[in-house]
């Protein structure tokens, strides 16, 4: 293998030595052949030099380099969008949260000023204590009041029976 790729290199050596050395001959035949013709030397004419080792290592690393930096740039203003979606997806769920906590706040508020109302208005435990000592003062005085009332209306209803009776004796036709 490695004796046929020797045999290559030195054909194609060959033949490009045996070309250039044709085409001087050529040009040197053409120049005798016609006298008026204008003859271009082959010194005049500038070869297209073939790119270097050094520079065409440079112009790839170049590229490479610019083609990897456009594909991050690239890449990275993707995950740029996406993060600034997620962030701006985040900041409105933050709001919506922040609203729903402003609103409870609001009813808690409206909820103790109600509560502190209703506790200015209400009775303490020992104004219901003397409210309620009062009123048993009052339901005692009016249930002796009863009694007493009850006591005379019966006195009353003893004295008629017996001044009817008294009468119904005397009325008699004897």
């Amino acid at each position: 293998m490695q004796s046929s790729r020797l045999a290559r290199q030195y054909i194609t050596a060959s033949s490009r030595r045996h070309l250039s050395s044709s085409t001087r001959r050529l040009q040197a035949e053409a120049a005798t052949a016609t006298p008026g013709a204008t003859v271009v030397d082959a010194g005049s004419v500038r070869p297209k030099k073939p790119i270097g080792g050094f520079r065409g290592g440079v112009f790839g690393f170049l590229l490479g380099f610019s083609v990897a930096s456009a594909y991050a740039s690239y890449r990275l203003l993707e995950e740029y969008k996406i993060a600034s979606a997620l962030l701006q997806a985040s900041v409105e769920e933050l709001q919506a949260s922040t609203d729903k906590i402003s609103t409870h706040i609001r009813r808690i508020e409206t909820v103790e000023k109600n509560l502190k109302a209703l506790s200015e208005a209400s009775a303490t435990k020992e104004e219901s204590k003397k409210s309620k000592a009062e009123l048993k003062k009052l339901y005692d005085g009016l249930h002796v009041e009863f009694l007493d009332l009850r006591a005379h209306v019966w006195g009353m209803q003893q004295d008629l029976h017996a001044l009817v009776k008294k009468e119904a004796t005397s009325l008699r036709p004897s």
